[in-house]
């Protein structure tokens, strides 16, 4: 195939090769796989942007508490103090994309329809930070696409090189993958070139590795959207390095590459079976005496 790839290398070499961004070759690519016109790639990709801010819509406005009670109103909360800034360290776009994410993973809590992108358990991470700095650059849905093409390659890559699935690799492979997809897919909307995307999806899943996958009574809830919601800021922070030409010491398809090996000496405690971490702690173990798993 004429733009398949497998790794950053590779899609560097793509880009390259054809003078385009990320966000076209992973365009181009997904048409051949699928042997469909790119402009159906594009309407599925549409669909899935409108899907991911109906989400944010409801889930700003929601005060409904989930059936455990750990999680809900959180996100409304959030989007109030745009009003009221003062009480706040961040700026608009860092609580608003706090917000906009914890939205999402409040309404996949409540059995609402999102977006699995990459997975349900960092399902916040990219509509919350690309959604919200569109907002403030005033970018158009085209450039939120372009956004999104480029996030779903280096989705694409830490699958074929690692996993996606918290239950093999821990949050790492969840919220650590979607806060480097958002990183990449950030800086392409800010114009920066492909080789600055793939330093800053390096940036940020370097300082993932490692994380587990540990939730309260085996529900995507606790402390899954609370780690969404900050890695928006992560994302954020990663593509503001490279847009200042800081570059990941080591190549991504290192990190990704070390991303697996942490993966595979993990225990299977600490990767989505609630038998370690913060799932074992004493508020942890009421969850489970509640939920009748213990």
């Amino acid at each position: 195939m004429k733009y398949s790839f497998k790794t950053a290398e590779q899609l560097l070499k793509l880009c390259k090769k054809h003078n385009l961004p990320i966000s076209l070759i992973a365009k181009r690519y997904e048409a051949e796989r699928c042997d469909k016109p790119i402009a159906t790639v594009r309407r599925k990709m549409k669909q899935a942007r409108d899907a991911m801010y109906e989400a944010v819509r409801k889930g700003i406005k929601s005060d409904e508490k989930t059936e455990t009670k750990m999680t809900g109103g959180d996100a409304k909360n959030l989007f109030k103090q745009l009003n009221n800034l003062r009480n706040m360290m961040g700026n608009k776009v860092t609580v608003r994309a706090m917000a906009y994410a914890t939205a999402v993973g409040e309404q996949n809590a409540n059995m609402g329809r999102i977006v699995a992108f990459p997975t349900a358990g960092g399902a916040g991470v990219i509509p919350g930070t690309l959604f919200s700095c569109a907002e403030h650059f005033h970018a158009g849905k085209r450039k939120l696409l372009r956004g999104m093409f480029t996030s779903a390659a280096i989705g694409l890559i830490i699958a074929e090189g690692a996993t996606l699935s918290a239950a093999k690799g821990g949050c790492q492979a969840e919220v650590g993958a979607a806060v480097s997809m958002a990183a990449a897919g950030l800086t392409e909307m800010r114009n920066g070139t492909p080789e600055q995307c793939v330093h800053a999806a390096a940036m940020a899943l370097k300082s993932y590795l490692g994380l587990v996958c540990d939730p309260l009574g085996g529900l995507v809830e606790v402390p899954c959207i609370k780690r969404n919601a900050l890695g928006c800021m992560v994302a954020i922070g990663a593509s503001d390095m490279a847009i200042a030409e800081v570059e990941s010491y080591i190549p991504f398809d290192e990190v990704v590459g070390a991303m697996k090996e942490i993966a595979e000496i993990m225990s299977p405690k600490l990767r989505e079976t609630a038998l370690g971490g913060l799932a074992v702690t004493k508020t942890g173990i009421e969850i489970k005496r509640k939920l009748g798993l213990i």
